[in-house]
């Protein structure tokens, strides 16, 4: 009886202990998964390598590590992103072992995107099998219906909580660019975060093939830094883009592709950038290097970029402002006036007549003036053949360099102590037209001519700060007198 006893007792003592070991490796399993968090200052420093094109024996490989190790060894970043082309030839294998092996040495969180070329040498399942091998990897497979291999998405905590802060989307853009499933697939993520987190959530993209919408920042005045070849951009457009507008949680994409392309632009408050080409074996004339992202907790859909090499620090850039370090040191910056305004508002005179230009305005009989909270036309007598000229002390609460915009229908010009900033004149439709200036802490002079030809009337006014993203000019910044 007593021996029944004693085998029933080990019996269940070994399940026991089985079960134990079983969930405590379960548990050892899921802890082991790095957790990324905001630093305690409130940063979180991202690290963008992109088009490696590391060659296996290659002599230049040597070159392109000791880049890699420079950059996470100055930047000290909280993680690294690769944004594709790792490899462009045999044996794959042994470079995907090079790159899994400095990350681990470095003991560095790092994702990866495949570019356009990583998969002629090595299967992406073989890639991912091999980098997987270091506990520092952030890749997964991604679902199966989305195209390629690597789509995923990479939460980064809070610093005082395990709550999310922010995203971080990869997506495998493959030899052509996104397709229909990536955009399906980013909606259905993207509106579940948002109900989970908060719609106020923010997020970064990665891919390698630019989307469509790179071919807009050219020239345009918010783009900083080099574009030093044509636009190789996905050549049908599958509405990624205009997704992340409508969701409102992308700030900025990032790819590689071109290697001697490093701009960084707005397009529909959007930042599109290029990473700095980081392989010694890849074409093109640039230093190679690293693009750094550095998001912070406390100021949501705010982040500064700029591009790191061994010669120093290059392209400073804030989001949401797309202004550059290099605006802020180099401009001229007006001096506050010796006024001291207390009563909130904007002053104008109101006029009606024909007129194809604002500075038709100048010496016309005024119809009406007096005092209202803001610039607008809404109290406008006449539908068509009026004008404005608006008066104003914008009280600035920090020296930096701002952005002002005009849309109007028809015309409109925006002055600053006298100085033309906005230039948005002539009878045609609604237009935007914007322009920046230098100003120091307190009170500016603004002076906003509008005039109203026919079909249709339109005026809004707004601002871009280094740190604020695009909205109309704060009421409690306005003084009329």
């Amino acid at each position: 009886m007593k021996r029944k006893i004693f085998l029933v007792a080990f019996c269940i003592t070994v399940t026991v202990v089985t079960f134990c070991c079983i969930f405590a490796c379960h548990q050892d399993t899921g802890s082991n998964k790095l957790s990324l968090k905001f630093r305690e200052d409130g940063t979180f420093k991202i690290v963008q390598f992109t088009d490696l094109h590391i060659i296996d024996q290659s002599p230049r490989t040597a070159k392109t590590v000791e880049t890699i190790r420079f950059v996470l060894n100055t930047e000290k970043p909280d993680m690294a992103v690769l944004t594709g082309d790792q490899t462009i030839d045999k044996p794959s294998q042994e470079v995907f072992k090079l790159i899994a092996s400095v990350f681990d040495e470095a003991k560095m969180p790092f994702a990866l995107v495949f570019g356009n070329h990583d998969a002629e040498t090595i299967t992406k399942e073989e890639a991912f099998s091999i980098l997987s091998k270091t506990p520092y990897f952030l890749g997964e497979a991604g679902p199966q219906e989305v195209s390629g291999y690597g789509n995923y998405i990479i939460p980064i905590q809070a610093s005082q909580s395990a709550q999310t802060a922010a995203l971080l989307y990869c997506f495998d853009s493959g030899v052509r660019g996104i397709q229909h499933s990536h955009v399906a697939w980013y909606r259905k993520e993207s509106a579940r975060l948002a109900k989970e987190f908060g719609d106020t959530i923010q997020a970064l993209a990665f891919l390698h093939i630019p989307l469509t919408e790179y071919s807009h920042i050219r020239g345009k005045l918010h783009t900083k830094g080099q574009i030093g070849e044509p636009i190789s951009a996905e050549r049908l457009n599958h509405g990624l883009l205009a997704s992340m507008v409508e969701m409102k949680d992308v700030m900025g994409v990032f790819v590689g592709h071109c290697h001697e392309d490093e701009a960084i632009g707005l397009h529909h408050n959007i930042a599109l950038g290029f990473g700095r080409v980081g392989g010694a074996d890849a074409y093109g004339g640039l230093e190679r290097g690293g693009r750094v992202i550095e998001l912070y907790e406390d100021k949501p859909h705010t982040f500064h970029s700029w591009i790191r090499v061994p010669s120093g620090v290059v392209n400073m850039y804030y989001y949401p402002a797309g202004i550059t370090a290099d605006e802020e040191s180099m401009s001229t910056y007006l001096p506050a006036l010796a006024v001291k305004p207390t009563k909130q508002g904007v002053s104008y005179n109101y006029y009606e007549g024909k007129f194809k230009s604002v500075d038709e305005l100048a010496g016309k009989k005024v119809v009406s003036s007096g005092t209202m909270p803001t610039f607008s036309i809404k109290e406008a007598k006449a539908s068509d053949e009026f004008g404005y000229a608006f008066k104003t002390y914008i009280k600035i609460p920090v020296r930096g360099v701002y952005c002002f915009f005009t849309r109007s229908d028809d015309g409109s010009k925006l002055l600053i102590d006298g100085k033309l900033v906005v230039d948005n004149d002539g009878s045609r439709s609604a237009k935007e037209k914007d322009g920046v200036i230098a100003l120091e802490a307190g009170f500016h002079e603004v002076h906003l001519l509008y005039f109203e030809d026919y079909m249709g009337e339109e005026l809004k006014v707004s601002m871009i700060t280094k740190d604020r993203l695009k909205t109309g000019i704060p009421e409690e910044w306005l003084y009329a007198e």
